[in-house]
């Protein structure tokens, strides 16, 4: 994601903190400061915050390594205020092995919260235990009730049986809400999976959506009466879900066909030599976005608009196309499946993919394109149909 730094590393999965979580962390300072506490309470918020993330990690972390087993990697892993993602190169295909990568985050949490019930019983016996557990559980009700209850959470010790019982109902409180069936969560990636093992992957996944948007709704609604932050989380619920089913459709559409059925052959292409001037007034008179650089017949680069508009901007129309062209880019042969095509078109910073035969590039694939050649099939098989009724 944009706006990511890196901060560490584990399994070998990069970890990145978003931008916007640096905004969570000067907001829970300021609500200290504007309460008038010391720099101890203020630094006790931001080291249960931090373990409250840490935990996060690990949750994603599962997902990571269950996927790893199936062969599949996992890019990096970002927090976000509200949460973290784990970037897989892609989801499992078969359900089974979907159902396991689901599930193994939250059973990081249940290892978790095991580990703090121990830990209370260990620190205050099994007498005190349940007046430890309802006051860890008094402190995190704010989060439901309080604007300031991040803050609030700092109220009690960052050691012994109180901070363990804090983070005992933390993942408790995880494990309940990421089972909750509501796609593209970890509960609605069970359900998917478990539907898909019984009917069509696609129809799995219009159900999953669908069960998610509704329960978004009811998040939406009990936000509004209580807490806003819940409208946030059914927003983010409502598009995944829209996102994924719209995406799992698409893939199936274009199921078995080769790129060559969907390329552009007519484009336009530019040399290395080539002024930026010049690149320009092709796209004033074209629809072409990005431009294959083609040097005796090979293809040595691509450039793009963004590329091109941003040196433009910079230094003008007179420098050269072999100045500002990607030299390491993506590319399609005609003969693979477009439906990988359009996967790594979604993956890359870029617009096209240049379809390359030997080192000749022989057309060109773009979203536009692949959009167009779904609804001339759509439009087809919608007259078919008529006409067999």
């Amino acid at each position: 994601m944009k706006w990511s730094w890196k901060i560490g590393e584990l399994a070998g999965i990069s970890i990145y903190l978003h931008g916007t979580f640096l905004i969570l962390l000067a907001w829970i300072g300021l609500v200290h400061f504007f309460r008038g506490d010391d720099f101890t309470d203020a630094l006790h918020g931001l080291v249960f915050l931090a373990s409250l993330f840490g935990i996060i990690v690990l949750h994603e972390l599962g997902h990571a390594l269950a996927a790893r087993r199936y062969g599949i990697p996992t890019r990096d892993i970002t927090l976000l205020p509200i949460g973290g993602v784990a970037r897989l190169e892609r989801m499992p295909d078969d359900p089974k092995q979907e159902f396991v990568v689901a599930l193994a985050g939250p059973a990081v949490n249940v290892v978790l919260a095991v580990l703090c019930f121990l830990g209370v019983i260990l620190l205050v016996g099994l007498g005190q235990l349940q007046g430890t557990l309802e006051t860890g559980l008094e402190e995190l009700r704010f989060v439901a009730e309080d604007t300031e209850s991040l803050a609030s959470l700092s109220s009690l010790p960052l050691v012994g049986a109180h901070f363990l019982a804090k983070l005992l109902v933390v993942n408790i409180v995880l494990i309940v809400f990421n089972l909750l069936p509501a796609f593209p969560m970890d509960g609605g990636r069970v359900l998917r999976a478990v539907l898909a093992m019984r009917m069509d992957y696609v129809r799995a996944t219009q159900i999953a959506a669908s069960v998610g948007q509704a329960m978004a709704l009811g998040f939406g609604f009990l936000g509004l009466m209580s807490n806003p932050f819940l409208v946030f989380i059914a927003l983010f619920v409502w598009m995944g879900a829209a996102s994924e089913a719209s995406m799992v459709q698409m893939r199936d559409a274009l199921g078995g066909i080769p790129v060559s059925r969907a390329m552009v052959t007519e484009f336009k292409s530019v040399t290395p030599d080539d002024t930026l001037q010049e690149v320009a007034a092709h796209v004033l008179t074209g629809f072409q976005q990005d431009f294959p650089v083609v040097e005796r017949g090979q293809l040595v680069g691509v450039l793009t608009r963004n590329d091109l508009f941003r040196a433009l901007a910079e230094s003008g129309g007179g420098r050269r196309v072999e100045e500002v062209m990607q030299r390491e880019f993506q590319r399609a042969e005609p003969s693979e499946m477009l439906a990988g095509a359009f996967l790594r078109l979604q993956e890359c910073d870029c617009h096209a993919l240049p379809v390359v035969q030997g080192d000749a590039i022989v057309g060109f694939i773009d979203m536009e394109n692949v959009g167009e050649f779904i609804a001339i099939r759509s439009a087809l098989a919608d007259r078919c149909a008529r006409q067999t009724h």
